[in-house]
């Protein structure tokens, strides 16, 4: 039996990125950058007021007080987005509308709430310093500056930079296409009523969801024919296709021998058991011409979504070029005792809390025998991971619990 991370260190290896893609920056979001992108120009690109207020120099106002105030002339108007020169002369004032460029000569701004105005001429009670509401020409970014860096998550705020310094597109990693396909005689589709014996397909469209939230480009081919020939058809299809594959029901019982002989002269699959509870009848593969990562999930929900989560996600997240393709975690309190089978790492789902003190505490959901309810799965917000060589943890002892998607 093969252990939890010598399972991963086989398929992290064969995990490879797809090759980079140029994007409009409106579609990078959630992706990696993979260039550095440098700016070519300043940012700002021009002094622009910061508020709403009149230019003016600052030597023009440092004696400025409420018993003694400096009157100034209001010679003209700045609109933001103004392509006129405007030159202003020493003791005079403009006003400039926020994000407008600065006149010649002026070098700070006197917000209008502190200046009194008769629209001719305004009265300043109180000094400023140069610079002061001013966005200095590059004081953010300056040519030549790295604006986001090769590597870097591109979220909100590293679009807008993008936009900021003229990239209309950009280079990143893409997200993996995974294909995925259930396999059963017993499976029937949402959109029927099951017969004696029959269940409906749960897993295409769990993991579907799954790998949405692992960040990949997913099609769920659904049911697939349970023929060995037709499945073989079907399954060399998608790999031309997808950089990922996902069979679910593919390892273990009767269908798993159907998958194999389909699969049999596109590659190998190591069927090894993994050293897991739930989910340690799993496959993974290479297969077809470009050597696709495939892999074979067991036939029950909670047990293909926990090896998802632990094996599949971190491949996609690896694919996405991501450094640190796991889940964060963290040390939490048990409420409970909780007992282990030796030799396997135990996933156990749970509900994750802080206390008054903001220490973690989690409370195991489902039992130690429940593997098979999906209710707790979805109740659950953490899987608690407890080692091969434990078996007995007694309540408010620390074990280690791995976060999973964050609920709105």
């Amino acid at each position: 039996m093969r252990s939890v991370t010598d399972q991963l260190d086989r398929v992290l290896s064969a995990a490879q990125p797809p090759a980079p893609v140029r994007v409009a920056i409106s579609e990078a979001q959630g992706l990696l950058c993979a260039q550095e992108v440098v700016a070519s120009s300043a940012l700002p690109a021009f002094d622009q007021a910061a508020v709403d207020g009149y230019a003016v120099r600052s030597v023009d106002v440092h004696a400025a007080t409420i018993a003694s105030p400096v009157v100034l002339p209001v010679v003209g108007e700045v609109a933001a987005g103004s392509r006129a020169a405007h030159r202003l002369q020493p003791q005079q004032a403009v006003f400039v509308a926020t994000g407008a460029p600065l006149p010649t000569i002026a070098d700070a701004v006197v917000p209008r709430a502190a200046a009194d105005s008769n629209g001719a001429r305004i009265s300043v009670t109180a000094p400023v310093v140069s610079g002061a509401y001013v966005r200095r020409t590059g004081e953010d970014v300056q040519p030549g500056d790295v604006a986001v860096r090769s590597g870097a998550f591109i979220g909100a705020a590293q679009v807008g930079l993008l936009a900021a310094v003229g990239m209309d597109k950009v280079l990143v990693h893409p997200r993996p296409r995974l294909s995925i396909i259930s396999v059963g005689d017993e499976l029937v589709d949402i959109s029927r009523q099951p017969g004696p014996g029959q269940v409906y397909d749960v897993n295409s469209f769990a993991l579907a969801a799954a790998a949405r939230d692992a960040g990949a480009e997913v099609t769920r081919v659904g049911i697939a024919p349970s023929d060995a020939r037709r499945l073989h058809e079907l399954v060399e299809s998608r790999l031309l296709v997808s950089e990922a594959l996902v069979i679910a029901g593919g390892a273990g019982g009767y269908a798993s021998d159907v998958v194999c002989e389909a699969l049999a002269d596109l590659g190998a699959i190591d069927t090894t058991r993994i050293a897991m509870q739930p989910g340690s009848t799993q496959g993974f593969g290479r297969l077809g011409p470009d050597r696709v990562p495939t892999f074979l999930l067991p036939a029950n929900p909670v047990s293909a979504l926990v090896v998802f989560e632990v094996i599949v996600r971190p491949a996609l997240r690896t694919m996405l070029g991501r450094r640190n393709p796991y889940r964060r975690t963290v040390t939490a309190r048990t409420l409970a005792p909780i007992s282990s089978p030796p030799g396997r790492r135990q996933f156990l789902r749970g509900q994750l809390m802080r206390d008054d003190n903001e220490e973690y505490l989690v409370h195991i959901l489902g039992g130690a025998g429940g593997t098979h309810f999906l209710a707790s799965l979805a109740e659950a917000n953490c899987l608690v991971l407890i080692d091969e060589d434990v078996t007995d943890v007694p309540i408010g002892a620390e074990v280690a619990v791995s976060f999973l998607a964050q609920r709105a």
